[in-house]
């Protein structure tokens, strides 16, 4: 039974979709994913979890009505981020491909180079001040990476949504380095949803970095009983501390955080 809330609370069976931003954090386990299907329909994906995940990720894209994505991001080459994405872009029609300017010599990443390549795609460069051309009234912005590093996390894209009064910011592994970096570029950070960096690993989300975010709800995309011990008790601290909602895939499943442009609609697998 899907559970509903947010600032708005209403019934779940009387909502409709439109005129809505839906971002849905995919729960794939200790990876991530997220969803995103604009007021208009277009549909952007950003990443797709593990390769052990992607028929799970085809099965999701399907169950939410999606025919096509209009763009695919790989926030960076690490496999729990990228490692569904040569299935999703073996699977559906594509329109365009970002991934920062860092490579891997994977198999995960040679596979979802071979199938970019298969569908006739260029993969351009993700990096801080790419405006994707997605939706007319949605403004998608990428605000890292702002600089070049050897370090595959701190080269991951971080995007900023916002429509109306509503924003969001996808952080995919962006540790300390990366958030000092947006914070010295002076690019609009703030955001209501944040998804947590790096699954909520003490290597990300600085006190500084949330401070400046300061977002109302936030997200871990972490799986159960995961090796790395994620999220760790002293970033669950630090946005207690800071008065954050979070939401958690491996305790809630598929989170999804819709918007009409003032208001919230939270809904949750379990």
């Amino acid at each position: 039974m899907a559970r509903t809330e947010g600032f708005a609370f209403r019934d779940n069976a009387g909502w409709g979709n439109e005129g809505r931003l839906r971002v849905i954090f995919l729960d794939v386990g200790q990876g991530a994913s997220q969803l995103l299907i604009s007021p208009s329909g277009k549909t952007m994906l950003i990443d797709a979890g593990n390769n052990d995940r992607e028929q799970q990720v085809v099965d999701d894209l399907h169950a939410y009505g999606i025919d096509h994505l209009d763009i695919v991001i790989g926030t960076h080459p690490d496999a729990d981020h990228i490692g569904g994405l040569d299935r999703v872009i073996d699977d559906f029609p594509v329109g365009a491909v970002y991934m920062p300017k860092i490579q891997s010599n994977t198999k995960t990443y040679e596979s979802l180079l071979r199938s970019i390549k298969n569908k006739g795609l260029k993969v351009k460069t993700a990096q801080a001040g790419v405006r994707l051309d997605w939706d007319e009234e949605v403004s998608a912005e990428m605000v890292a990476p702002v600089m070049v590093s050897d370090d595959t996390n701190n080269m991951s894209a971080v995007v900023r949504i916002a429509y109306g009064d509503s924003s969001y910011l996808l952080t995919g592994d962006a540790e300390r380095e990366s958030e000092q970096a947006m914070l010295s570029s002076g690019r609009e950070l703030q955001a209501d949803v944040m998804l947590v960096g790096h699954h909520g690993s003490k290597s990300s989300t600085s006190p500084a970095f949330l401070k400046q975010v300061n977002p109302k709800y936030a997200v871990i995309q972490v799986g159960k009983d995961n090796k790395y011990g994620h999220p760790k008790q002293v970033i669950l601290d630090r946005l207690a501390k800071q008065q954050v909602k979070v939401y958690r895939n491996d305790l809630q499943g598929n989170i999804e955080i819709a918007s009409d442009g003032s208001k919230y609609y939270v809904t949750t697998e379990r």
